[in-house]
């Protein structure tokens, strides 16, 4: 009998607890797109309106690379770990449309992209390499 009537108790407790959760759960999912964006760009994921690594680099080189470094920086699909500086071990990757490994044709145009990098960005201990189409290592140089 005791244990029924404190069941009892606790249950109706429990229904109270229960619909103030759905009330917390429902304010949750019920806030502006601003905030969730902004958790998205705290996950690592650009939010609306941001330039990519690769995007941010391009402006960079237009900014202030010479001309052949920004012919040669129109090749740029991806970059990768730019945005992830310690100063102990940064290490970026920049992916091309070129063919070919390190003794190939583009293998002075990816030079050039490794040259505009270490001039956009700076960093006490860094290694940019530079990436064909093909997944093959075409360049690198420390930044």
């Amino acid at each position: 009998m005791i244990g029924i009537i404190g069941a009892a108790a606790s249950g109706g407790s429990d229904s109270t607890d229960n619909s103030n959760k759905d009330k917390a759960v429902s304010a949750a999912s019920s806030k502006p797109k601003a905030d969730q964006s902004q958790k998205a760009s705290a996950k690592g994921k650009p939010a609306e309106g941001t330039k990519s690594q690769a995007e941010q680099f391009q402006a960079c080189v237009a900014k202030s690379g010479t001309p052949t470094e920004k012919a040669a920086v129109k090749h740029v699909t991806k970059v990768t770990g730019a945005d992830k500086r310690n100063d102990i071990l940064d290490s970026a990757e920049v992916w091309t449309d070129y063919t070919g490994g390190l003794m190939g044709s583009n293998a002075g145009d990816a030079k050039l992209i490794a040259s505009a990098f270490t001039s956009c960005y700076e960093s006490k201990n860094g290694l940019v390499t530079i990436y064909g189409k093909d997944g093959d290592l075409i360049a690198n140089a420390n930044y």
